[in-house]
């Protein structure tokens, strides 16, 4: 039996100001509580006497819990609705990322990351899912060009702004930062039941599993790492690779120019979203370029291996716009979320993998280059499938 809610119109025109922003802010929360932990990584390695690895750990393990949360997301969004979804992911994520603030050790420190980690994760499907209920059809791609803009720019924010803005407003503790970024998405998540739709649990219970049969979850998932893993791996061994040319001093800049260039991706897909989403051209043309882009970085030197990177972020973060978009527009609404969490599952599993496996034969050859080679392989490998994907809007149950 259908839920009677869904004869409930979506919001008029003059509504959907509201709706972005609470999308938008959903979205920067999606990246400020990984992202901030770089920043923040010397100040907690000292204070608690952290490894290497445990330090890098800051960053890694939410990334891994981001696969490893898209099931239970999956679950709750059949369970509980997108918007209960999402405030409930939006309070777990304060817990963990408030939590790390408030730890004496190093054990609770990662326990209070996973958590962290797990409550992103949650969000991630549950923001695709909850575009069907709050946004008529012709607004699904802007919809998810907002929250995606919000959290390519909570990436630039909570990397940018943490050290040189809230840090020294915050007598340079480490701990009330990571407090000051996480208690207001409490405020955000109560925000969340303003917009007058999707209140109550579902009566009848969708399907939440991932369905491998259809292809659209694999290969959008594949695709999703082949983003994922050139971003977040060449982030990650940018400064390994400038040092062996010969230009470590340009790190500082080559990150800032990388990581900006992505909030670049997000404006434009602000203004290109309803022309670009669904297009197959566009996201084989974004995936190819990427991976040139990657390559460059590898082959180039100085400034202009840094041009390289940067454009492969630009091309990147569209191509990620691109792909997030496509479950909302493609499955109808009871079957966003399972498709959204199995996509994600697959996407953030490689982007962990990927460059781990890279680090691995770096370690063992002793260049660097090895393990961006590695990603790129795997990038090809990928590419061919761009080719291949359908399009088409497909029927299936009715629109919850």
């Amino acid at each position: 039996m259908a839920d009677p809610r869904a004869a409930t119109p979506p919001p008029p025109p003059a509504q959907l100001l509201p709706v972005a922003v609470l999308l938008w802010l959903a979205g920067v929360y999606l990246r400020i509580p990984v992202l901030v932990a770089p920043p923040l990584a010397p100040f907690i390695s000292a204070e608690l006497a952290l490894s290497q690895a445990l330090t890098g750990a800051l960053t890694t393990l939410p990334i891994l819990m981001l696969a490893i949360g898209a099931m239970p997301g999956s679950l709750a969004i059949a369970r509980l609705g997108p918007r209960n979804t999402l405030a409930l992911a939006m309070v777990i994520m304060v817990i963990g990322s408030a939590g790390r603030g408030l730890v004496p050790d190093a054990p609770t420190l990662l326990i209070a990351s996973a958590v962290m980690g797990l409550g992103v994760a949650m969000m991630q499907p549950a923001l695709p899912a909850l575009l069907s209920r709050w946004l008529q059809p012709h607004h699904l791609a802007l919809g998810s060009a907002i929250y995606m803009n919000g959290m390519l720019m909570g990436e630039f924010i909570g990397a940018g702004i943490t050290l040189p803005v809230l840090m020294p407003l915050l007598d340079n503790s480490w701990r009330a930062t990571l407090l000051a970024w996480s208690l207001p998405a409490l405020l955000v998540a109560a925000a969340l039941f303003l917009p007058r739709r999707d209140l109550a649990r579902p009566l009848r219970r969708s399907p939440w599993l991932p369905d491998w049969k259809n292809p659209l979850t694999l290969k959008i998932g594949l695709l999703l790492g082949l983003s994922g893993s050139l971003f977040f791996g060449l982030n990650a061994y940018m400064g390994n690779l400038l040092a062996q040319q010969g230009h470590f001093e340009k790190l500082a800049d080559a990150l800032f120019w990388f990581n900006i260039a992505q909030v670049f991706a997000s404006l434009v897909m602000l203004k290109m979203a309803r022309t670009w989403v669904g297009r197959r051209t566009f996201i084989v043309l974004t995936a190819a370029l990427s991976i040139a882009g990657t390559l460059g970085a590898v082959v180039l030197t100085g400034w202009w291996a840094i041009a390289s990177a940067t454009v492969m972020s630009f091309a990147a973060g569209i191509l990620l716009i691109l792909l997030v978009a496509l479950p909302p527009l493609l499955v109808p609404a009871a079957e966003t979320g399972r498709l959204s969490a199995g996509t994600f599952l697959v996407g953030y599993t490689l982007a962990f993998s990927v460059p781990m496996l890279g680090g691995v034969l770096a370690d063992w050859t002793g260049d660097v280059r090895h393990a961006v080679l590695l990603m790129i392989g795997y990038s090809l490998l990928a590419l061919p499938l761009a080719f291949t994907l359908d399009l088409k809007k497909q029927k299936g149950q009715p629109e919850d």
